[in-house]
């Protein structure tokens, strides 16, 4: 065994550890934060950086072009998907109310900014349309509310409609 191969070792074996860890911050806090955005900034930050990295330390230390492909398009495949899944995480939680206002600097979808205070005649959405404006109702519906809508086939038996 060479100089090299020993280095490499070692760098492999930073690189993985160092990712490991951060997966395992990743998946503390998915447990640990109280509330919807933070457990969404955790579950995707470390994690993403933790794959990252121990990607990086799988190249490092396996040999071969099909091996090294494969390790990249893992990677790729998860900067791709992680931000899309913070993103629908977080339109869910916002649509569903399970994000407290004092929590967001600016609700672009919400009735004011932080800290703003909606005059008496204002009903906008921002504040900054007249008073007669039509009123936002906000987000349609819940499941819940969805689910107990009138459904035709609920008086029908659990088997279905009798002959």
């Amino acid at each position: 065994m060479n100089d090299f191969d020993s280095v490499a070792d070692w760098i492999a074996a930073a690189f993985l550890l160092v990712g490991a860890f951060l997966c395992l911050t990743a998946g503390v806090g998915l447990l640990r934060f109280p509330d919807v955005l933070s457990r969404m900034h955790a579950g995707t930050k470390p994690q993403v950086m933790g794959v990252l990295l121990i990607m990086i330390g799988g190249a490092i230390r396996l040999t071969g072009w099909s091996v090294t492909w494969m390790l990249l398009l893992v990677a790729v495949f998860q900067l791709i998907t992680a931000p899309v899944n913070a993103h629908m995480v977080s339109r869910i939680a916002y649509r569903r109310r399970h994000v407290a206002p004092e929590h967001l600097f600016v609700d672009e979808l919400g009735v004011a900014p932080r800290g703003a205070e909606v005059q008496a005649g204002e009903r906008g959405r921002r504040g900054d349309e007249p008073a007669d404006a039509p009123v936002d109702q906000g987000p349609g519906p819940t499941v819940a509310e969805d689910d107990e809508a009138e459904d035709p086939a609920a008086d029908e038996p659990a088997g279905g409609p009798r002959r």
